[in-house]
């Protein structure tokens, strides 16, 4: 079996487009030599890109799109406006049509999910989809989700989320059951509200057999990297995330003031500059880029609007492994084999019926 593996990319989206997109992929097919790409976009402006990049050579099919969505277009708008022809649109309908094995797009988050859900659909058995992100971690990295998709949630997609975060771990993270906490105010079990409870009460009754349920972690854990997959409802996630990231870019600041404020600090930072190097790099958020719509019927990733070719490779990188070790497959066998689950939900519905 061959082990080509096409991606469909939003050559249009982001703040930098094609100037991005272009030698980010060069970046990652370098990485991954099977990797082929079909780039969506205005061709006058795509294709000298392409030419002028020899890692792509024989490897980009481009597609001429008139139409590109905004990053600060409203969902309804873009769908309106971009539905059919858009070069954001035209990536997902490659996955749809199984021309390509995911697709990747650094452009609107909103609008993204929007087309994704309309053209894709959501997986049997989902309620809603779900942005997960893997997190840098003392220990080595974690998936976290919700990180924005939706906000509110109840029990069901937490556990939702649990069972489709964990596929993930068990391919990014190869690990073969991957522990998984709810994101909560504490850690006993009086706390946190009731949909966080009630999901808390299911996984701990069911006993999944392809991931073990840890309990609830506070927002310190995710830095540690207690659990392999964190879960939470997106309002929560996305500030933890943008949190995170803003939390980073301050410590780089504070320590780059630091380094040339005295001769010594200067004299200090040359004896530990490849400690700090090596810090620099664990911090830097390009590494970890790319969020991953769970729950659709296909692989889509969503890159930071405003990274740099380094950081969009990193998100072809993560819709490489996405694809090439069937993210969709792990997910409908894992949700196949978490029947206990369904039947606590079920019941809990039928208690609370019983109630009224």
């Amino acid at each position: 079996m061959s082990n080509r593996v096409c991606i469909s990319l939003d050559a249009m989206g982001g703040d930098h487009g094609p100037t991005t997109v272009v030698p980010g992929a060069a970046i990652a097919r370098e990485r991954h030599p099977e990797l082929h790409f079909i780039l969506f976009g205005d061709e006058a402006v795509v294709r000298p890109l392409v030419e002028a990049e020899p890692r792509l050579k024989g490897a980009v099919e481009i597609r001429h799109t008139t139409v590109s969505i905004a990053m600060d277009d409203k969902p309804s708008q873009a769908v309106r406006q971009g539905r059919g022809k858009s070069s954001m649109w035209r990536a997902i309908q490659a996955v749809r049509d199984g021309e390509a094995q995911a697709a990747v797009s650094a452009g609107n988050t909103g609008a993204l999910m929007a087309m994704s859900k309309i053209c894709l659909k959501t997986m049997a058995g989902i309620e809603r989809p779900a942005i997960a992100c893997l997190w840098p971690t003392v220990r080595g990295e974690s998936v976290v989700l919700d990180v924005g998709a939706t906000i509110g949630t109840d029990a069901e997609h937490l556990v939702e989320m649990a069972v489709m975060g964990s596929a993930m771990a068990r391919i990014v993270l190869d690990v073969e059951r991957p522990t998984v906490g709810l994101l909560n105010v504490g850690t006993e079990e009086m706390k946190g509200n009731e949909a966080v409870k009630e999901a808390a009460r299911l996984l701990r009754e069911s006993e999944p057999a392809n991931f073990a349920y840890h309990g609830f972690v506070e927002g310190t854990d995710l830095g540690r990297g207690t659990t392999d997959v964190v879960v939470t409802e997106g309002f929560t996630g996305n500030i933890a995330l943008k949190t995170a990231e803003g939390t980073a870019k301050q410590i780089a600041s504070y320590l780059k003031a630091a380094m040339g404020r005295t001769l010594s600090a200067k004299i200090g930072y040359l004896f530990a500059r490849q400690a700090f190097a090596a810090l620099r790099e664990k911090m830097n958020p390009s590494r970890a880029n790319g969020g991953v719509f769970l729950g659709l019927e296909g692989i889509v990733i969503k890159s930071h609007g405003s990274e740099n070719a380094q950081g969009f490779a990193a998100a072809v990188d993560l819709a490489y492994d996405m694809a090439r070790y069937d993210l969709m497959r792990t997910i409908r066998d894992m949700l196949e084999q978490t029947p206990a689950i369904a039947a606590g939900m079920d019941s809990g519905l039928d208690a609370s019926l019983a109630q009224k």
